[in-house]
């Protein structure tokens, strides 16, 4: 059994930051074992924004290490903590959501999830939504009864307001003089009672989760429940290199992107960035991946994150495209073509001819042509060009037009 304990806790320490605590993370999986009684293990996602991005996949890919071990993981869907907001990390009071905004997103995140978990196995899969406990909305199968003004009573009495104000997030808006809302000091008590409800033996979040998940180990000792263990993960930093990834600094991956969007994007990862995304976001061998070229290193990565979301046929595809695209010179091989009558054009003269494919590479008016000019972002044939005016493409070839970093079209002269 001692062997089956280190191996297990070797999988699920990889990439954590924190274990709260290990000794009782032991306890849990030695009792599993002997029991023969897999663990409860919970991960909430508040559907704020559609789609699953990158940073969802640290928490995600950690509950499939836990699958893989042969325990159950709760993917709880934050529909009811998703109106609150929670205000981790916020400097600011956040904008409060209507149902239909939360009810949209969610339905990406449970379309999705499914590229990262096992949600077939029922024995390994849980899927539930806080609103089955806080709202009359998620009582669609009666299971539960929606949450009530005396239930509100008894779980705000079991915390206190000035524990609640100790998160540094509260402390600093308080030194500020910025608002705090009611409803953000209860949104960790939403949280720990989910973990109370699920009766959670493990909860994972992201580093800036620490608190919330904390107030859930407190709950769940007030309601007489065995304390979770709380695991904390990194929070994923997004392409800029400073803030975590998030749609709403516009520095995030989408895994449901197209395959070559994903695959452009961790190209223009730093180094730095690329090893942090080999370890949270792959389970290759980080001294093994050391010994490659920075350049071999982060195009394996960029396609071990395109197959990982769009299958091995298209990663392969966008690999070699890249290689003859960036390093080789060439165009993509399933670039649009454009075919003219023979004859000589100018770049203004080609966009008339051509509006249609312009407009599908982003370009859809003659001042936007003019702008990209000025910016030195179209090439002809590998070249910079700079006026709209001379006559780049010459009868009887076929010539490669770039717009931009990636959006190309064949202009065929013969």
């Amino acid at each position: 059994m001692e062997k089956d304990i280190k191996k297990q806790l070797e999988i699920i320490k990889r990439g954590t930051s924190e274990i709260i605590s290990e000794g009782e993370l032991k306890e849990k999986l030695e009792h599993s074992i002997k029991t023969k009684t897999p663990l409860r293990i919970k991960a909430g996602f508040d559907p704020t924004a559609p789609d699953i991005h990158l940073g969802h996949t640290v928490l995600l890919r950690k509950l499939r290490h836990f699958q893989e071990l042969g325990h159950k993981v709760i993917f709880l869907i934050g529909d009811a903590t998703g109106l609150v907001g929670d205000p981790s990390g916020q400097s600011q009071m956040r904008k409060t959501l209507t149902w239909e905004e939360v009810e949209k997103n969610a339905r990406t995140y449970e379309e999705q999830v499914g590229k990262i978990l096992d949600t077939k196995e029922k024995s390994l899969f849980e899927r539930r939504h806080n609103s089955e406990w806080f709202s009359k909305r998620g009582q669609k199968e009666k299971t539960v009864h929606p949450f009530a003004f005396e239930q509100f009573v008894e779980l705000a009495q079991r915390y206190t307001v000035a524990r609640l104000l100790e998160r540094d997030d509260f402390q600093k808006r308080l030194k500020e003089n910025k608002p705090i809302s009611f409803l953000e000091l209860f949104y960790p008590l939403m949280q720990g009672y989910d973990s109370v409800k699920l009766e959670a033996d493990i909860e994972i979040g992201g580093t800036d989760q620490k608190f919330n998940l904390l107030v859930g180990r407190e709950l769940q000792k007030e309601y007489g429940q065995v304390p979770q263990v709380v695991i904390t993960m990194p929070l994923l930093v997004g392409l800029d290199g400073i803030n975590k990834m998030s749609k709403s600094f516009g520095n995030c991956i989408g895994i449901n992107e197209p395959p070559r969007e994903i695959f452009g994007k961790v190209m223009s990862a730093s180094d730095e960035l690329m090893y942090k995304y080999y370890e949270l976001l792959t389970d290759e061998n980080m001294e093994e991946v050391k010994k490659l070229h920075p350049m071999e290193a982060k195009k394996n990565l960029a396609y071990l994150i395109a197959k990982n979301y769009h299958g091995e046929p298209q990663a392969k595809l966008e690999k070699r495209n890249f290689e003859e695209v960036f390093q080789k010179r060439k165009g993509p091989r399933d670039a649009p073509l454009k075919k003219l009558p023979p004859g000589v054009y100018t770049l203004n003269q080609v966009f008339d001819m051509a509006r249609e494919e312009f407009r599908n590479m982003g370009v859809d008016s003659r001042s936007k042509l003019l702008n990209l000019l000025e910016q030195n972002a179209i090439e002809v044939g590998g070249k910079k060009i700079a006026d709209a005016n001379s006559a780049y493409f010459q009868a009887g070839s076929q010539h490669l037009l770039k717009v931009g970093k990636h959006k190309f079209l064949k202009i065929d002269t013969t």
